[in-house]
């Protein structure tokens, strides 16, 4: 009697801790995507300049939905794209009967935001700086509240227009756009 009640518990409380557990490891993309070119998004600001074109060099925002508006051009599409990528666009479109041969440059003047929840000092969207770490920006939002877990937190990252959500140390770089969960702990 004493093993089946023992066995009962034993089940019981098993199917609890599996309950508290959500834990899912960062997918090998969640890692691959840090040491890849950077893909420009929504939010992101460019700094463009035409080579010899005072008129066209120009700070432009990556709009809602993934265009630039570009003088004499128009609207080009920049969501998904590398920065060298877009040089290329740019520099193909104003080829075609505006500029001769037109030397093109772009610089990311201001990343978009990332986003920090959980048990934090001021949850909220805050600047990213390249070469951040989960742990700086969780410093930027007033850091760890007194019930954070302040081991790992979980980060929700777009990759190739998918969204991944993985469980990385605190040390671990993060990524213009990602989202920050700071987990409270259970002790």
């Amino acid at each position: 009697m004493k093993t089946h009640v023992f066995m009962a518990a034993l089940g019981i409380t098993s199917l609890i801790l599996s309950g508290c557990s959500s834990y899912q490891p960062a997918p090998p993309a969640f890692h691959e995507a840090l040491n890849q070119p950077y893909i420009l998004g929504s939010g992101d600001r460019l700094r463009i300049t035409v080579f010899e074109q005072t008129g066209l060099s120009n700070t432009y925002s990556v709009d809602q939905s993934g265009y630039i508006a570009f003088p004499l051009i128009g609207s080009i599409p920049a969501r998904g794209k590398t920065a060298k990528q877009l040089e290329s666009a740019i520099a193909t479109k104003l080829r075609g009967g505006y500029i001769r041969n037109p030397d093109v440059s772009v610089e990311i003047d201001r990343y978009r935001p990332v986003f920090i929840m959980g048990e934090v000092g001021g949850a909220g969207q805050y600047s990213y700086v390249p070469g951040m770490t989960a742990q700086t920006a969780i410093a930027a939002s007033g850091g760890f509240t007194p019930r954070a877990n302040q081991e790992s937190v979980d980060i929700t990252r777009q990759i190739n227009g998918k969204i991944f959500t993985g469980r990385v140390r605190i040390t671990d770089p993060i990524l213009p756009g990602d989202t920050i969960y700071v987990r409270e702990r259970l002790f």
